[in-house]
């Protein structure tokens, strides 16, 4: 029965031994794990703290990368309006060069024309009084062929001249 039961001495000597570990324990290893512990807990309420830190910044970037696209776009549409008036003006201005072009085109068209008409009026001047006078050359020839009929021309002529 004296397995069952043990002895006050035993009873001491585990105490006391239970007793320096309990000391040995709280002096060299409690306080190191609870230290040790405590380190862990602060470092990972830091890295929360650090985790709402950089959400809080991605939002903020976040709403700042919107605010740029949002002002890129509206410089795009800006610059494509400026663009197409750009076009636009481009566009009238090479038509009224074009109609100025024309218009020059026209009236050196006609004035080239009219020289055309005039020189080819006069032409038609100058061969009908060359073929008046080779038609009236050929029939005062004709005409005057013999002698008599000289003689009357030249009195005739005298004598209109002689009431003139």
């Amino acid at each position: 029965m004296e397995l069952l039961t043990p002895g006050i001495g035993l009873m001491f000597w585990q105490a006391v031994i239970f007793l320096l570990l309990v000391l040995l324990l709280g002096k060299f290893a409690w306080r190191p794990i609870l230290d040790s512990l405590r380190i862990r807990e602060e470092s990972i309420e830091e890295a929360l703290r650090a985790a709402d830190e950089a959400r809080e910044e991605m939002a903020r970037l976040q709403a700042d990368n919107e605010k740029l696209l949002a002002k890129a776009r509206e410089e795009r549409e800006a610059m494509l309006k400026d663009a197409a008036k750009m076009a636009s003006q481009l566009k009238e201005e090479a038509k009224e060069d074009a109609k100025k072009i024309t218009a020059k085109m026209m009236e050196d068209a006609r004035a080239g024309i009219e020289a055309e008409k005039e020189a080819a009026l006069k032409e038609v001047k100058d061969q009908v009084a060359e073929l008046s006078v080779e038609i009236a050359e050929k029939l005062i020839r004709k005409a005057l062929g013999d002698e008599k009929a000289q003689k009357a021309l030249v009195e005739e002529f005298l004598a209109d001249k002689n009431l003139n």
